[in-house]
């Protein structure tokens, strides 16, 4: 046997090997759930050591763990986070929440990133989320949905005020899902941060459900590599099953606590300047440059006109603009490189969990179990790879995969795993967070 032939062997053993334990464990999981439910009761649940040994639960896939970690969070809830949803000190929410308060190296003290943030529910999670990328020498635009219900805005503010680096835009938008409402309040975020007095290089945009798996210096050090003076819009040339956005008109809906968007009749006229109209990921990293030149450019203002209705026009313009040559910070070569984030489609990944009725799933804490098996499954491939070709062909292995994903779409007990921007032919709309689909899916 030649040393190639060997190595295929090698690898193809492993693979075999690792799938085999996978499956093995899966099903042991699977059908031990039942009885595992039975041990639990919620009516005797005791926190114990919280949080290790309801992690340990979660961990295990036992499905009343949910149950026993919400009574047990509500009892180890942080005395601030009620205290924002009236009114409170703010040195308390300060202590009390962990905000960090100094610039933890040289490096990102000398590079400031500003972060765009549409919210709309769950005080909480964008509490952790803000807490998670929160940096003083950083600005924050929170962009808090007309909708929401007014307690919910006024916890907002009250959290706001407690920092001078962080602000709710000057001008709400009630926003609609796919609508150009979404696109209307990042641009009002940015029209405020290119007048903030805080020096800016990058910005961001999130949404309420993001939570981030890489530091602030991880991302610094990302932007700083290859994409350094370059915008990230991950995206291609309109797809054929896509142009139905862009071909009719399309309206938005907002009543009786109800919003949608629906099409019309009408034909659109072709892009203005005669753009060639790409597709992509709503979610970007640009230039302090690149923002200036969408808030002043005469193309950049046509185009903006042009998509108020359009479907879901925050997936198209964005990368559109980015393709120019002329724009600051331009890849008009790019495709999906820059995607940094984990999305989760419903029509991708498999059995959806109970409750799910959108096209984006947040990925919960009943998934850590399959994850860390694929996680280290993963890992175990890997190594065996490398010891097998390594010792036949004294070639070091390394595995081929696109930059570390920074920011999934999903609750903070999860992504171990990324994958490849791959968008089906059906269309389902941009993950936004701004919608009146449930947030697990």
């Amino acid at each position: 046997m030649n040393p190639l032939d060997a190595t295929k062997s090698g690898f193809l053993l492993c693979i075999a090997v690792c799938t085999f334990i996978c499956t093995f464990i899966y099903l042991k999981d699977s059908l031990s759930t039942e009885p595992d439910e039975q041990k639990f009761s919620t009516n005797r649940a005791e926190c114990g050591f919280y949080p290790d040994e309801l992690c340990s639960a979660l961990f295990m896939g036992k499905t009343a763990a949910l149950k026993i970690g919400s009574i047990c969070q509500n009892t180890y809830r942080p005395a601030a986070l009620s205290c924002v949803q009236t009114s409170c000190n703010c040195s308390t929410v300060l202590k009390a929440l962990h905000f960090i308060t100094r610039p933890l190296s040289d490096e990102e003290g000398s590079f400031s990133l500003a972060y765009i943030i549409t919210i709309h529910k769950e005080l909480e999670m964008f509490v952790k989320l803000l807490r998670a990328i929160y940096m003083p020498q950083n600005i924050y635009c929170i962009h808090v949905d007309e909708k929401s219900p007014s307690d919910y805005k006024a916890a907002v503010q009250n959290i706001v005020n407690c920092f001078e680096n962080i602000f709710i835009s000057s001008k709400r938008e009630n926003v609609v899902y796919g609508g150009f409402s979404r696109l209307q309040a990042d641009i009002n975020c940015m029209r405020d941060l290119v007048h903030s007095k805080i020096q800016w290089n990058y910005v961001i945009n999130l949404c309420g459900q993001d939570y981030p798996i890489k530091t602030n210096k991880d991302i610094i050090k990302y932007i700083k590599s290859k994409w350094n003076g370059k915008n990230m819009t991950p995206g291609v040339v309109q797809p054929l099953h896509m142009k139905h956005r862009t071909q009719v008109s399309y309206r938005e809906y907002v009543r009786s606590g109800m919003s949608y968007v629906y099409p019309t009749k009408n034909a659109k006229t072709k892009p203005p300047y005669n753009l060639t109209i790409y597709f992509g990921s709503a979610y970007y990293i640009l230039t302090k440059e690149f923002v200036e030149f969408t808030l002043t450019d005469a193309r950049a203002k046509g185009l903006l006109e042009w998509s108020r209705d359009t479907y879901s026009p925050d997936e198209h313009y964005w990368v559109t603009l980015n393709r120019l040559h002329d724009a600051p910070g331009a890849t008009p070569n790019a495709d999906w490189e820059g995607n940094i984030r984990a999305i989760k489609w419903k029509d991708q990944e498999g059995t959806a969990h109970k409750g799910c009725k959108g096209n984006v799933s947040f990925y919960q804490e009943l998934q850590l179990h399959s994850l860390l098996i694929m996680y280290y499954a993963l890992i175990a491939i890997n190594e065996c790879a490398s010891l097998v070709t390594h010792s036949i062909l004294k070639l070091s292995y390394k595995t081929a995969t696109q930059p570390t994903l920074l920011y999934p779409t999903q609750k903070p007990s999860d992504t171990l795993l990324q994958r490849p921007p791959q968008y089906p032919h059906n269309d389902h709309p941009s993950p936004s967070c701004n919608t009146s689909i449930n947030s697990t899916g």
